[in-house]
């Protein structure tokens, strides 16, 4: 299958990453202690944005993260997503580790950790609630990050865009459902608004802008223009935006983190042993099934990720702002970047282990 992602210059890092990527980690640290500052010091910022909102999904942090995503879309070859279903190892990979097992990891080592091992430094009540907040983020696999984590580590455009759309639709379905079962609750009410809304957020629309783009540019300018040129140019616009992004979402949480950092740290721990568990499982996986390198570290990031959004957007709907969902919720925001960084890192150096 081809594609157009290694149009953007990479290869001058040994680890995969530009110069901006491969100090990407520090960014994140100071994007943190930014937002947080920004938080405490200037509320009236976080205050004014966080008005801006449909559906409890923050429409200037939306408009962020369709900034990250538009440069992967931009670069796919349209005519390359029908060479997917010539390779269908990854797709199966991506949805039995997403559906089948990531929830229930989630649920198993949040709980043991949760409620057993913490259980004399957390009240019952709020272990619960912090427990309900991990199988949010268990139960929504990556929609939006997993497109700047697929650009950094070399991946298949339109693969990762079908993988995807397919885990999108069946979120749909399963999120709901999974959650219910999970917390034993059977009254809870999911914002399926959300869902669909951020689908059209962070798929739709950059989709179609990037289909667009590549389109007209390509008629006007030629392939060699766009490739060596635009794309170039194009290329600093995500991380510049996960930088933007991290600064308000911890300016709008800043308050909260600030008055729990014990446990903080004690929710940080399943959510950590569960990324790289769900990453190590899919990426392994791949790597018997001989699935090439541009497909299988994407899909293992599908699956370590979350989809942060939703989750939060999810807690706040149905436990509330302040709840220990809540919380735990952004706990996974707080250690998702810089674990996502660290296995970015271990997939490029380990790019040789994968067939051509």
């Amino acid at each position: 299958m081809s594609n157009n992602t290694d149009a953007v210059d990479r290869d001058n890092d040994p680890g995969g990453m530009d110069l901006f990527g491969r100090f990407l980690s520090i960014w994140v640290a100071l994007a943190i202690i930014v937002g947080v500052a920004l938080g405490q010091f200037a509320p009236a910022v976080p205050e004014t944005l966080s008005r801006f909102e449909y559906a409890q999904v923050s429409i200037p942090v939306a408009i962020l993260i369709w900034a990250m995503i538009f440069p992967m879309m931009a670069q796919i070859d349209f005519s390359a997503i029908v060479g997917v279903r010539k390779e269908p190892k990854g797709l199966a990979i991506t949805t039995i580790v997403n559906w089948l097992i990531k929830p229930f990891t989630m649920f198993a080592i949040a709980w043991f950790f949760l409620m057993v091992v913490f259980e004399p430094f957390i009240e019952p009540d709020l272990a619960s609630e912090y427990l309900a907040g991990a199988i949010l983020l268990g139960a929504a696999p990556c929609t939006a990050m997993v497109f700047v984590w697929s650009y950094l580590t070399k991946g298949d455009a339109a693969y990762t865009l079908v993988q995807v759309s397919l885990n999108d639709i069946i979120m749909l379905f399963a999120f709901a459902p999974i959650v219910v079962f999970l917390l034993g609750i059977s009254d809870i009410q999911v914002p399926w608004d959300t869902v669909v809304l951020s689908v059209v957020l962070y798929i739709v629309i950059p989709l179609t802008a990037g289909y667009l783009t590549r389109r007209s540019l390509i008629a006007r300018k030629g392939q060699h223009w766009y490739d060596e040129v635009f794309l170039k140019r194009l290329g600093p616009v995500t991380p510049a935006a996960l930088i933007i992004t991290l600064v308000l979402l911890f300016a709008f949480q800043g308050e909260v983190i600030l008055e729990n950092p014990l446990h903080i740290a004690l929710i940080a721990v399943p959510l950590i042993i569960q990324t790289f568990l769900i990453f190590f499982l899919a990426y392994g996986w791949a790597r018997l099934w001989n699935v090439r390198h541009c497909i299988a570290a994407p899909g293992a990031m599908i699956g370590a990720s979350n989809f942060f959004e939703l989750a939060v957007a999810s807690a706040i709907a149905l436990f509330g702002l302040q709840s220990g969902a809540a919380l735990a919720t952004v706990v996974g925001v707080l250690v998702e970047v810089p674990l996502m960084l660290i296995l970015v890192r271990i997939a490029n150096n380990t790019r040789n282990k994968f067939q051509p």
